[in-house]
């Protein structure tokens, strides 16, 4: 910058100074608006936009994209679309960018110089849902199930929101590059609703083709927080979930004649009512589990006893000790009510679980605490909130569970309408779910909290130049 215009910055910031200074006499103001004025001045100098002034500039091009992916939704592992777009703008934006790891996983990585290398992780997968928001920009799409069914598509989980604040985010970070060293990997991930796609890009050398992360982040849309605000959770945040078959078998026959027969319907009734026992008996009582018996489907008529049974079920802990307890208790219970209902060996019921399972997300204590800290610095105390764990599943804990331990941390993004959520308050409403065709994530001030917080959180995990 020429040498005279910097002189007229400085005499038009003493002015300003001064000024300011004969109206604001107590101490702690003078000190935080000499910092704040300083702050502006000299990235003015330096050519630097704040970050939210950069943010303000770019909410509106930010929310058109939003509504874009949020219109056009795709399922688990169908993401050819949404990892094109992340993989284009990443591109754009001057990243080294690889497709197709793990399916339509997108790879970004963008070095800067000597320092740490940061990973930022968003989820891209809608769900079979068919929306009933009445927005002008819903889901009118559809997409084919794994049995070839066409069913209705929708961003019902907030991951439109988690991709638009991704390539926000790694927008803000180019644009403030002299700021920060170090190494950016930014992962869009296909599957997440269906807990195979961390695994699959982990499985297709995420860790050893590209930089290993020391620090991994990611944020997921909350229904329950009012829009402009974030939550944390230290230590356990989400749950293992595991999703079991039970094929339960028997000896049919016809309904008048039971004693004829080994009734599947009523060994599998009976497990049912047995395995609530194991959380309300056999596991202590100071480990969150949940044991849910969701499907069941036997028989074909009322008069006839069927063959067999099959049952549905999810299981539900956080530490890895409670998760095998559970899954060895459902297989001793399993056999012994089989046994005593006079079944042989090989007529046991068949157990299975399935390979939709995950790990619960472990939220490294002394990032989360950190990231906590920078939250509050960059959007207010008053916005920044701890909450409690919660029982779903999120894939993102299995970045974290890989041979190197990295610490990873995952934070909720409030989404809600502040005026709705306040009126939840009141109790005169309920707020929709995630994964309900109603939840409805308010664009702004939702992109602009999720930026905000996430390119500062990585920043101050780079460190200033």
């Amino acid at each position: 910058m020429p040498a005279k215009i910097v002189s007229l910055q400085v005499f038009l910031l003493k002015s300003r100074i001064t000024y300011l200074l004969q109206i604001y006499t107590n101490m702690k103001t003078k000190v935080y608006l000499l910092s704040f004025i300083f702050s502006i001045f000299f990235s003015q100098i330096h050519g630097q936009v704040p970050l939210r002034a950069f943010v303000d500039q770019n909410l509106a091009e930010w929310t058109a994209m939003y509504k874009e992916l949020h219109s056009h939704p795709e399922l688990s592992f169908q993401e050819e679309q949404s990892s094109r777009k992340m993989a284009q703008n990443l591109r754009n934006l001057g990243f080294e960018v690889t497709e197709g790891i793990g399916g339509f996983g997108v790879v970004g990585v963008l070095k800067n110089g000597e320092g740490p290398t940061v990973m930022v992780r968003a989820d891209m997968d809608g769900l079979p849902v068919v929306e009933e928001t009445g927005l002008a920009y819903a889901s009118k799409a559809f997409g084919l199930d794994d049995d070839g069914n066409e069913v209705a598509t929708m961003h019902a989980c907030g991951h439109d929101l988690h991709m638009t604040v991704f390539a926000a985010t790694a927008q803000s970070l180019v644009q403030l590059k002299n700021q920060w060293s170090g190494t950016l990997i930014f992962i869009a991930q296909p599957a997440e609703e269906r807990s195979g796609g961390a695994i699959a890009m982990l499985n297709d050398g995420l860790f050893e083709k590209f930089p290993k992360p020391e620090y991994a982040l990611a944020l997921h849309a909350s229904a329950s927080l009012p829009a402009g605000m974030v939550g944390y959770c230290p230590e356990y945040a989400l749950a293992n979930v595991d999703m079991v078959n039970i094929t339960v078998i028997g000896e049919g026959g016809h309904g008048a004649y039971p004693h004829t027969t080994k009734d599947p319907v009523v060994l599998a009734a009976r497990l049912i009512l047995d395995y609530q026992t194991i959380v309300s008996r056999e596991i202590s009582p100071l480990e969150p589990a949940v044991l849910t018996v969701g499907s069941i489907h036997g028989g074909t008529k009322g008069n006839v006893i069927p063959n067999e049974v099959k049952m549905e079920l999810t299981l539900r802990s956080y530490s890895q000790e409670v998760r095998n307890e559970m899954i060895s208790k459902i297989e001793r219970i399993t056999k012994g009510v089989a046994a005593s209902a006079g079944l042989r060996e090989d007529q046991y019921p068949v157990i299975s679980i399935r390979n939709e399972s995950t790990p619960s997300v472990y939220n490294d204590p002394a990032l989360t605490d950190r990231m906590a800290k920078v939250f509050a610095q960059v959007i207010g105390e008053q916005n920044v909130i701890q909450v409690p764990p919660v029982m779903a599943g999120e894939d993102f804990g299995k970045f974290g569970r890989t041979e190197d331990n990295i610490p990873i941390m995952i934070y909720w993004l409030g989404a809600v309408e502040p005026n709705l959520y306040a009126a939840f308050e009141r109790g005169e409403t309920e707020l929709p779910s995630l994964h309900s065709s109603k939840f409805a994530p308010l664009p702004e001030p939702s992109i602009k909290t999720g930026v905000i917080t996430m390119t500062s959180a990585v920043m101050d995990l780079l460190g200033n130049r």
